[in-house]
């Protein structure tokens, strides 16, 4: 019967990582990795955690193999401070841990909630991801942001949802996006990827209409609505920021003096 290791990395969590700790009480370790908070953290999760380390941000790949690699067991559950595992999220990793799993790893529904309701629609929902699997056969690439498990076998998938705090508001919503973009726009150049005006022009619209028609974000009302604008905006600002790092650098633009 495999063991259960929970990773948490933090930074300034003091509002989220009780809860989050808490929710994963019946797992076999839990592991919190921070990188300096300068709020309650720390404090509250050494109340609660079996191992807590801070050490310097190296980037989320590296910060959350880091974690893993503290771990006395093979099988981790990576989460997220603003994440909780529900009961019945609990009960069927239990369920499943109770033999050897079939696949190295499990993908796993995550609900967000946001705007006084839980979201089951648009981008946001089935959020798949993949956050139960052996480290033994799994780890996290680099990425500078959205990064994932990579597995040298297929995963297999959970039916319960992984719950998701993710903003506190709309203005931490918007700061969030523009953190994120830049790193995404930053991972595209990195990847070769470029973009231009037909782009930039197509996709936002295509972003809406998919989040708003095809993933039903009608069905969630004006809160729907609000998600699949700002889905779409992320895409705007997603392109435009690789648009302007492909962009030749502005020393290079400044035109010489006249003789």
């Amino acid at each position: 019967m495999p063991k259960l290791s929970v990773t948490i990395i933090t930074k300034n969590e003091a509002a989220h990582i009780g809860a989050a700790l808490d929710s994963v009480a019946w797992a076999d370790e839990r592991i919190v990795v921070d990188s300096g908070s300068t709020d309650e953290t720390v404090a509250i999760a050494r109340g609660r955690a079996d191992v807590v380390v801070v050490r310097e941000w190296p980037g989320y790949s590296e910060q959350k193999n880091h974690a893993a690699s503290l771990a006395r067991h093979d099988w981790i559950l990576s989460l997220d401070a603003d994440e909780r595992v529900t009961e019945e999220l609990a009960g069927e990793i239990q369920t499943l841990l109770a033999s050897e799993p079939a696949a190295r790893g499990y993908r796993v529904p995550r609900v967000t909630w946001h705007l006084g309701r839980w979201i089951r629609s648009t981008d946001w929902y089935p959020d798949y991801q993949l956050r139960l699997y052996d480290r033994r056969h799994g780890r996290w690439p680099a990425r500078r942001v959205h990064e994932s498990v990579q597995l040298d076998g297929p995963p297999g998938a959970l039916h319960h949802d992984l719950q998701h705090y993710a903003y506190r508001d709309l203005s931490h919503h918007l700061a969030t996006m523009d953190r994120y973009t830049t790193l995404a726009a930053e991972q595209m150049r990195d990847e070769g990827r470029r973009t231009g005006a037909l782009a930039i022009a197509l996709h936002p619209p295509a972003a809406f209409l998919r989040n708003y028609v095809l993933r039903l974000g009608f069905r969630d009302g004006v809160p729907g609505l609000i998600i699949s604008v700002l889905n779409s905006y992320y895409v705007f600002l997603k392109l435009t920021k690789l648009w302007v790092l492909q962009r030749p650098s502005p020393e290079s633009r400044v035109p010489s003096p006249q003789k």
